[in-house]
């Protein structure tokens, strides 16, 4: 069997979307292929990274060499750098020591650096690399004014540009990004497939409020009966939230209405503070829910938001946004039209679209759910999943990768 050597940052059980993916793709090529994995300890799942020595593991036939690295704040720009610069030193060495390599599949995490250890890797060990882009940088980084300064985002351009140049085959989770993709080269774009990501639509299905799990994710919040408007993912960088959370302020006299942000990141804490200052109680945050209870989480909202900040357009795409479909609920996308998130609520009639930064509008999407009835929103959300059932089931994903590996 052909030896598949993974380095990616996330891995169950950490629960970030992108470690989710990566065990589905991982633990369903096992049987074709020797598969390995590089990855740091997880970062999501309650485990304090820093104090983790080197591991190695078994899950079922998938070996696993997990890294230990700095902890990251990841509101300061320097500890950023230092988990980075650890990840991509130590992965590396780890890469160099793995023996009959065949492929080397690497993600843009961390930017930029996670590209290049697939660039020297194939270099050195005479393998195949497949890269795959979840966002591209410095592009994303320059939408949200995070360059560090113009010389270096110029180095960081050209060094993913020869990531892509020379990968065997470039990986993009959405149209919209291949476009991007093609206007990085002038002539001659490097292969590359479209491959959506995906969720379990199996586990992750449409469930009604009365539900056991529901209720209880319901009473152990303190939200029953109300109205919830949910953002559920990562609190980061780039999707504006620190603006976005201004619009609860409209509805601080409805205590119907309430806003649930669920999951980690660096703009957490400015929003916390946002909502203490403003004394709101109508906003709530929580952790991440364990995998397995998701599936409650999600159901239990009235409305989900899936946003992004302007510029984001053919840089990313929120995962987030086949979560939602998958247990039909209506989305408000806060998202450039044109963007991959933004065509997929359009044509499935999942939801509506508003433009980044207009938060009137934003304002009055949320009072235009609320006045709905149950039924309507739910007919609503029923086109989200009967979309994905269509056209983004997680076997048409991952039967993709298989072609691509087979092919590389």
């Amino acid at each position: 069997m052909k030896k598949i050597v993974f380095v990616v940052n996330y891995f169950p059980p950490d629960v970030a979307s992108l470690g989710q993916l990566m065990g589905d793709l991982c633990f369903d090529l096992q049987d074709d292929f020797r598969v390995t994995v590089i990855t740091s300890h997880p970062h999501y799942a309650g485990e304090l990274n820093d104090v983790l020595a080197d591991r190695l593991e078994w899950i079922e036939s998938v070996k696993v060499i997990r890294m230990k690295l700095p902890a990251v704040n990841k509101q300061s720009k320097v500890s950023r750098a230092r988990y980075m610069a650890a990840y991509f030193v130590k992965a590396l060495r780890a890469l160099l020591k793995e023996t009959g390599v065949d492929v080397i599949y690497t993600v843009s995490q961390p930017p930029i650096l996670g590209g290049l250890i697939g660039t020297i890797g194939k270099a050195l060990k005479r393998a195949k690399h497949i890269y795959n882009i979840q966002d591209f940088n410095p592009e994303q980084a320059e939408a949200v004014s995070y360059s560090p300064s113009p010389a270096i985002t110029k180095l960081a351009a050209a060094v993913d540009k020869l990531n892509c140049r020379y990968a065997d085959m470039n990986i993009v989770v959405g149209s919209d990004m291949a476009a991007t993709l093609q206007k990085r080269f002038t002539s001659g774009t490097p292969d590359y497939e479209v491959i959506h990501n995906w969720v379990d639509e199996k586990d992750l299905v449409p469930k009604p409020r009365t539900d056991k799990g529901v209720e209880e994710f319901l009473h152990a919040k303190q939200l029953e009966g109300k109205f919830i408007v949910m953002y559920s993912g990562n609190l980061g960088l780039f999707y504006d939230l620190e603006n976005l959370i201004r619009i609860t302020e409209a509805f601080r006299n409805n205590p119907d209405i309430v806003f649930v942000f669920i999951g980690e990141g660096a703009k957490k804490s400015e929003m916390k503070e946002y909502v203490t200052a403003s004394q709101l109680t109508n906003v709530h945050f929580f952790p991440y829910e364990p995998k397995d209870r998701i599936k409650y989480s999600l159901n239990a909202a009235d409305v989900h938001l899936v946003v992004n900040q302007k510029g984001i357009k053919g840089v990313s795409v929120p995962s987030k946004i086949y979560g939602v479909l998958a247990v039909g609920k209506p989305v408000l996308g806060v998202l450039e039209k044109g963007s991959e998130a933004a065509v997929i609520i359009e044509r499935s009639g999942a939801g509506v679209v508003i433009e980044p930064g207009q938060y009137e509008n934003i304002i009055e999407a949320v009072r235009t759910y609320y006045e709905k009835t149950e039924e309507e929103r739910e007919a609503i959300g029923q086109k989200g999943r009967m979309y994905l059932e269509e056209h983004l089931t997680r076997r048409k994903s991952i039967d993709k990768y298989k072609a691509v590996f087979q092919q590389v």
